[in-house]
C-alpha cells in the first residue's frame, strides 16, 4: 500500500468529493453515510449490489457495481479516495487514484479524523465481542435519548441498519486491531474486552497483538478513560503506566464492575448482578451466552462512566435481541430450530455451542465454515476442540475471503481431527450436499446452527426458502 508521510486531513465544513473503493462494506457504508450527513458528494464502487448499497443510493450516492472494478469508474472531479486493508496494489481504482495524484485515506484513518469532530469518542475494541457489545451502548444511549452517532459492524435492527447518524457530542464506534487499524483512532473512551490470537495473517504472534492494544489504549487522553476486562492476562502490561484513568469489569471481586449469581433462562438467556460502587444491580439480556455477561459489564461501565440512570441502562439491555448473525433465530424447518452465528474463531464457537446447550434441543448441530486459510491452520486443534461441543458437526469447505494459499489445510482434515475426539463430524464440498444431508438427518426438537464469517448463512435461509 502507498505509504503517505502527510496524512490528508478532510476539512468537514467543506464538503468535497469522496470516492470509496469497495463502499459496500459495513464499515466503509457507514463511513460514506455519515459523509452524505454532512453534505459531502459520494460515489465508489463495489462488486455487487446490496441492501446496503441500496441505502446509500437513496441518499444519493453513485455507485458503480462490477469485478474487476475498472478506473473509468472514477469521476473526473474526485477530490479524495477511500480503500480498505482488502484492496490490493493492482486494483485498477487504487492504481488510477496514485496516477491522478490523489489523496488517499484508509478507512480507519478516515474513521479517526470523524473521531475528532466529537467531544466523546468511544470505541470499542478486543478480539471478541466489539459488535455485541457497540449494539448494547447503542441500546442504552438509545435508551437515555442521548443522541448519538453509531458506528456498528453488523445489522442492528433498532438503527436500521450498521449505523445512525444523532445531534449529540457522542460518537461510538468499533475498533478494530486487523492491520492495527485501530491505532488511527482518537478515542476518549477506550474499551478493551479481551485479547487472544488471531489474524496470524497480520500479526506474527500474540506478544505483537498485545504490543498493538497497549498502542490503542495509550491513544486515550489524560482527561479520558480506559475499561478493560480485569481477566487479560498479565494486565498490568497493557495498562501500566497510561496517562488515562483505568477501570476494569469481570466475575472477581477485585474488579471495579464485577458480575455474580449468573443465570439461564428456558432460551439460554442470562441473568446477573452487577456490582460497583458498593451498589448492586440486576440485569437480565435478552441475548445469550455467558461471554454477553462480560459484553453487558463493559457496556453498563460505560453508561455508569456517562452517569446515565443504571436502572434504566440494564432494563434496556432486557430489550436487546441481538444484531444479525449473532445467535440469530431464523426460523423452525419440520420441527428442527435454525440459528445462525458469525463465529469464526475457537474462542466465539466455544462461547456459542456453549450457549447452545442452555437451549432447548434433542440434537445440537453445527454447520461450521472455517475462515480463511491462516486462522484454520494457526487454530487447528483449538477448532477442534470447540466443535466437539456439538453433537454431531458438518464442515463445508474453507471460505478463502482475501487468501489464495491453502497452506495445505483443508476442511477434510479437520473433519478427521474432531472425529479422532469422539465427535461425529461430515465434510461435503458443497452446500447442496450439506442440505441434503440436514433434510435427511435431522429431526423435530433438533437445534441446528450454521456458524462461520462466511457465505454459511446461506445454507440455514435456503433451507427455510424450501
Amino acid at each position: 500500500m502507498l505509504q503517505i508521510e502527510d496524512i490528508y486531513q478532510v476539512d468537514f465544513s467543506h464538503p468535497v468529493h469522496v470516492y470509496f473503493i469497495g463502499i459496500g462494506g459495513i464499515s466503509m457504508s457507514g463511513l460514506a453515510e455519515i459523509l452524505l450527513s454532512e453534505g459531502f458528494r459520494v460515489s465508489g464502487s463495489d462488486w455487487s449490489r446490496s441492501p446496503l448499497t441500496e441505502r446509500l443510493e437513496k441518499q444519493g450516492a453513485v455507485i458503480h457495481y462490477g469485478r474487476p472494478q475498472k478506473a473509468e469508474n472514477m469521476e473526473a472531479d474526485v477530490d479524495l479516495v477511500v480503500y480498505t486493508a482488502a484492496v490490493h496494489p493492482d486494483n485498477a481504482e487504487y492504481q488510477e487514484m496514485l496516477r491522478r495524484g490523489l489523496p488517499g485515506l484508509t478507512r480507519a484513518q478516515l474513521l479517526g479524523q470523524l473521531m475528532k469532530n466529537y467531544r466523546l469518542p468511544v470505541a470499542v475494541s478486543g478480539t471478541h465481542g466489539k459488535t455485541t457489545t457497540t449494539s448494547m451502548i447503542a441500546e442504552i444511549l438509545l435508551a437515555a435519548d442521548t443522541d448519538p452517532t453509531i458506528s456498528v459492524g453488523g445489522v442492528l435492527k433498532d438503527i436500521g441498519g450498521n449505523i445512525r447518524v444523532g445531534g449529540s457530542e457522542l460518537f461510538v464506534t468499533e475498533a478494530c486491531e486487523y492491520t492495527n487499524s485501530f491505532l488511527s483512532f482518537f478515542p476518549k473512551v477506550g474499551i478493551i474486552l479481551n485479547i487472544e490470537e488471531d489474524h496470524l495473517d497480520f500479526f506474527h504472534d500474540l506478544d505483537e497483538i498485545r504490543s498493538s492494544f497497549r498502542r490503542f489504549a495509550g491513544l486515550i487522553p489524560e482527561d479520558g478513560l480506559l475499561i478493560i476486562n480485569g481477566a487479560i492476562p498479565r494486565l498490568s502490561e497493557i495498562t501500566e503506566g497510561l496517562r488515562c484513568r483505568v477501570v476494569t469489569f469481570g466475575n472477581s471481586p477485585q474488579n471495579d464492575y464485577f458480575f455474580t449469581d449468573v443465570s439461564h433462562d428456558d432460551k439460554a438467556h442470562a441473568s446477573f448482578t452487577l456490582h460497583f460502587h458498593g451498589e448492586a444491580l440486576f440485569v437480565r439480556l435478552g441475548v445469550p451466552g455467558e461471554h454477553n455477561v462480560a459484553n453487558a459489564a463493559a457496556a453498563l461501565a460505560l453508561a455508569d462512566h456517562l452517569k446515565l440512570d443504571m436502572k434504566q441502562a440494564a432494563e434496556s439491555l432486557h430489550g436487546f435481541s441481538g444484531t444479525d448473525r449473532r445467535f440469530e433465530y431464523k426460523g423452525t424447518l419440520g420441527g428442527v430450530t435454525i440459528i445462525d452465528d458469525y463465529a469464526h474463531h475457537p474462542t466465539e464457537i466455544e462461547a456459542t455451542l456453549k450457549a447452545a446447550l442452555d437451549y432447548p434441543h434433542k440434537t445440537l448441530w453445527c454447520v461450521f465454515q472455517p475462515h480463511t486459510y491462516t486462522r484454520t491452520k494457526a487454530f487447528f486443534h483449538e477448532f477442534a476442540r470447540a466443535l466437539s461441543l456439538a453433537d454431531r458437526v458438518i464442515l463445508a469447505d474453507i471460505y478463502a475471503a482475501r487468501e489464495t494459499d491453502t497452506l495445505g489445510i483443508s476442511s477434510a482434515l479437520l473433519c478427521q481431527e474432531i472425529e479422532k475426539l469422539g465427535t461425529d463430524c461430515r465434510y461435503f464440498p458443497s452446500f447442496e450436499e450439506i442440505e441434503k444431508f440436514i433434510l435427511e438427518n435431522c429431526i423435530p426438537g433438533d437445534l441446528l446452527i450454521t456458524m462461520g464469517a462466511g457465505n454459511v448463512v446461506n445454507i440455514g435461509e435456503d433451507l427455510l426458502g424450501k
